[in-house]
């Protein structure tokens, strides 16, 4: 999974979630052609980029109920950033936090940014610790998970006594960070199964609580879709929220082998020769291209 880019009506509010509290760091910042001020703002950590803030305030909210992004995810590959992340969440937006869960996979911690965007801050188990049922799928539950009990495991005591400072915290140099997977809620499960698995060829890793779970390569998720607030959802309308979900496929040749699929099941797309654009059912924009 690559970046994902959110249309947003306040982009200094999102920003400062983003960068200060989250604590990513601005990758690019192109100013707009009348100079007043970025139109477009990507983040991440080090050299890659995860969230792209796009300045559309002319864009009405999402409607209630409307399919859309559920979450955007981001894999932490170190429990101490994680938590040092997270402790940024307590100290500086407490309100943005909505839950967490052991995932038996992963250890998770979930957010609303201040439009209304999900965010999923966690950590993976390793994956020689993952159980799988019997039919090869990878077996996920929802559990307890404390996380002041995971802050006061892997923070030491200076850090936590950084939890009553005001000021924002700098982004980390250390660890790595990436867009672990991206939860689309849809207008029903079969549609989203036809498309990301049967079109697209994503393997379907688990089916738990009306939620459909997809990945490549045997990952627990890069995808998942469900109707928990959007049951009956159609296409989208043109709103503030998500504006696209960018994937990578290792070369060229996985490519134009996906823009062949897309094209056999009936899928308008737009290929470039670099990027390969299309929809899925609910006009959720998909951009992919080659890792290479």
């Amino acid at each position: 999974m690559d970046a994902v880019t959110l249309l947003v009506g306040d982009l200094d509010t999102q920003l400062h979630f983003y960068r200060d509290v989250l604590r990513l760091a601005v990758v690019e910042q192109p100013v707009d052609r009348l100079g007043t001020g970025p139109a477009q703002v990507t983040l991440g950590r080090g050299t890659t980029p995860l969230v792209v803030l796009r300045h559309t305030p002319d864009l009405p909210p999402a409607r209630r109920g409307s399919a859309g992004l559920f979450h955007t995810a981001l894999l932490f590959d170190d429990r101490a950033d994680l938590a040092e992340t997270l402790a940024s969440v307590a100290r500086h937006a407490p309100g943005t936090y909505t839950g967490s869960a052991d995932h038996l996979v992963s250890l998770a911690f979930y957010l609303t940014d201040p439009e209304g965007n999900g965010v999923e801050l966690y950590w993976d188990r390793p994956r020689d610790e993952w159980r799988h049922s019997a039919d090869g799928g990878v077996v996920m539950d929802s559990l307890r998970l404390d996380p002041n009990e995971f802050m006061g495991e892997h923070l030491g005591e200076a850090q936590l006594e950084r939890l009553e400072q005001a000021a924002p915290d700098p982004a980390p140099v250390d660890g790595e960070t990436v867009v672990g997977h991206v939860h689309l809620s849809v207008g029903d499960v079969p549609s989203g199964r036809a498309f990301y698995v049967d079109a697209l060829g994503f393997d379907v890793t688990a089916q738990w609580h009306g939620a459909l779970f997809v990945s490549a390569g045997g990952y627990h998720h890069h995808l998942a879709m469900n109707t928990w607030a959007s049951a009956g959802a159609g296409p989208r309308a043109s709103s503030l929220g998500l504006g696209e979900v960018r994937i990578l496929v290792p070369t060229d040749d996985d490519l134009g082998a996906l823009a062949a699929r897309v094209a056999r099941a009936g899928v308008r797309g737009e290929h470039d020769g670099q990027t390969l654009r299309f929809e899925d059912p609910w006009r959720n924009v998909i951009r992919v291209a080659a890792a290479a």
